[in-house]
């Protein structure tokens, strides 16, 4: 393995794309566009033969698919913040962790762009959840919102915002000549789900690929099919705003980066350091500048995407910014990454005194070591409710068979604690069901995995490496999505009433 570099570390500024390309082109439109809890595995390109997302594989198509694209941090408010920041979850104070503050101090990619004359905007979920208001922001750290277009008769666990049209209202008020920069974050599939929704519309249970950390059952099949239709969901506005540049003349010099947040909301993925919950989907496309139908196979972080938008926009990188444009990688004119790093605190108010899970994970093309902080907790939460997943058919499943032979290894793996250090072969195992971590064979690999993440940490100034991590459990969990509920959970007693993540 390459060591890490200052590069790797710092990053760097850059002078401008197209000062040093001499391209003279208009500066380029960014779409981002991303899902609320989806792994890998789960769109047609990537090679699910069940659900249906020709909009994301037409930008694959355009583009390059990339296989191995890491986000920062396995829950939503943390990765979100990363994206934004370029910066990894434990370099940003409360925003790093799930549903707390957000400082006004960090700088963010959206308002540097705007500064840069860039026309910005979001539609649906942005930053967060995170109580950005009471932390200074006048508005949401992704843009100002675009969401007051809505549609009657939502299907139920779907959000009732038409974010395509918002997306059309958003181009129309922008300035003439401004290029733009706009957000789609799509709350599907975020649960809850319809229950039997997929099976009603038409969908097979026969036709569903369990993820391997799954047990095989009707019921955790019917629950795929319901998640699977509301990537669908996400898919179908992802397509009208597609269809719309297009129409506009504006698609072939509009980056689009079409991903998701963190992984699926089922036991042993969202929320917890697996390849299920870090390995999300990403195609990006740039028809007028990169050929498409490329795959790219090394390792990148989402702290990348940052960076990669300034550069494209002939925007100075802060320093601060840790991530790596991906620009160079692009245009096939800069070597990939041999590994990025991601990792977790709190997520839900799951446990004793509002006390996180403390994790950090080191991410190669091969392997993933996961460093647990505090392994005499609970990863998905203390049992009372296992609140760190999601509830859902698959999770009251798995709670209801624990004792079944056929069902008691996988609630183990998704439910039970872990040790303070593992290893995945992700290439033989990607449902991390066997820890190689301690057996001989694999002695060196685990040594070099541990050191690289250490590394990488201590140039972070990590507080979990610097002795100062406990600074983590003390940022107060706010609930800005149940106003009903006061606004936030004190730290303190477990208390299930504040359970919306």
């Amino acid at each position: 393995m390459q060591p890490l570099t200052r590069r790797t570390i710092l990053g760097a500024s850059v002078a401008p794309f197209f000062l040093t390309r001499g391209y003279a082109a208009a500066r380029p439109n960014i779409l981002f566009a991303i899902a609320d809890d989806q792994s890998w595995p789960h769109t047609g390109a990537n090679g699910d033969r069940t659900v249906r997302t020709p909009s994301f594989d037409r930008v694959a198509g355009m583009g390059v698919r990339f296989t191995n694209a890491i986000c920062a941090s396995p829950g939503c408010a943390p990765s979100r913040a990363a994206i934004l920041t370029g910066r990894y979850p434990w370099q940003l104070g409360e925003a790093g962790t799930h549903a707390s503050g957000f400082p006004a101090s960090l700088t963010v990619y959206p308002d540097l762009l705007e500064r840069a004359g860039y026309f910005v905007g979001l539609t649906g979920k942005g930053a967060g959840p995170c109580n950005w208001q009471g932390s200074g922001w006048k508005r949401n750290p992704a843009g100002p919102d675009f969401s007051s277009i809505t549609v009657k008769n939502a299907r139920p666990g779907v959000s009732n915002i038409d974010y395509a049209a918002n997306f059309a209202a958003f181009l129309e008020k922008r300035p003439k000549g401004a290029p733009f920069a706009f957000w789609f974050g799509c709350q599907e599939p975020h649960r809850v789900y319809e229950e039997g929704s997929g099976l009603k519309a038409g969908r097979r249970l026969e036709d569903v690929k369990v993820p391997p950390f799954l047990p095989d059952a009707p019921e955790v099949r019917s629950d795929i099919l319901d998640y699977y239709l509301e990537i669908e969901h996400f898919d179908t506005h992802l397509g009208r705003m597609l269809d719309l540049l297009e129409k506009r003349g504006e698609l072939s010099n509009t980056i689009v980066v079409v991903t998701s947040d963190n992984g699926m909301a089922f036991p042993g993925a969202k929320a917890m350091m697996t390849d299920y919950g870090i390995h999300l989907p990403l195609a990006i496309a740039w028809p007028e500048r990169w050929k498409g139908g490329r795959v790219y196979d090394d390792v990148i972080s989402f702290v990348d995407f940052a960076p990669t938008f300034l550069e494209a926009a002939g925007v100075p990188v802060p320093a601060t910014m840790v991530g790596e444009s991906l620009i160079g990688k692009l245009d096939g004119k800069a070597t990939g990454r041999t590994g990025v790093f991601s990792g977790r605190e709190r997520h839900s108010h799951a446990r004793f005194d509002n006390l996180g899970y403390p994790a950090r994970a080191y991410r190669t093309r091969d392997y993933l070591y996961v460093r647990n902080f505090k392994p005499d907790r609970w990863p998905a939460g203390d049992p009372e409710g296992y609140y760190d997943i999601d509830a859902g058919p698959t999770k009251t499943y798995m709670q209801k068979h624990r004792e079944d032979p056929k069902v008691k290894p996988f609630f183990e793996r998704g439910f039970g604690k872990q040790p303070a250090e593992q290893l995945f072969d992700i290439r033989k195992d990607p449902g991390c069901l066997n820890n190689l971590a301690g057996k001989p064979e694999f002695q060196r690999t685990q040594a070099e995995m541990r050191r690289q993440l250490e590394a990488g940490l201590k140039a972070h100034e990590d507080p979990r490496m610097l002795g100062t991590g406990d600074i983590f459990e003390s940022y107060p969990r706010y609930s800005p999505m149940r106003p009903e509920l006061g606004g936030f959970a004190e730290r303190g007693k477990y208390n299930p009433k504040y359970q919306r993540r």
